[in-house]
């Protein structure tokens, strides 16, 4: 396999960006969405790429922090022909790294479902006794 170029950006091409969300299954389009793309990657504590010898954009993660305290990985997605190649764990690694190079000591993700195998062999492990949220964006007023 060819050589694959993993790079820290502050900026990348939002259609490419948005493919690597189109296949984690994680984009509903909305004409909004695609102008908060550049200002999501300038806003992540780490925002990494990886690129094909071509220089196409097959895979990605980032970082959210406050760059002191705790650091979330998250978005980490490969396009499916280059899954099973090593990409999406050289990204969490990269990540990992970055956030201990800053000595950021709580390093969380949110894992879907059948992907420990995955983590696990990178550092990470469940978290016992906690169980991830998500707020459905109603309230009571309270």
């Amino acid at each position: 396999m060819s050589e694959i170029a993993y790079a820290v950006v502050e900026s990348a091409p939002t259609d490419a960006i948005v493919g690597l969300y189109q296949a984690g299954g994680w984009w509903h389009e909305d004409p909004a969405d695609r102008a908060i793309i550049p200002q999501m990657i300038r806003g992540s504590f780490c925002f990494l790429v990886a690129r094909d010898p071509q220089g196409r954009i097959v895979g990605m993660g980032r970082v959210i922090s406050d760059g002191v305290s705790d650091a979330y990985i998250q978005d980490v997605v490969v396009l499916e022909t280059y899954r099973g190649r090593g990409v999406g764990r050289e990204i969490v690694r990269r990540l990992t790294e970055r956030c201990l190079a800053a000595r950021i000591g709580w390093i969380g993700l949110v894992a879907e479902p059948g992907t420990r195998a995955f983590y696990e062999p990178l550092g990470f492990r469940a978290l016992a006794g906690h169980e991830p949220m998500l707020h459905g964006g109603e309230t009571d007023g309270r």
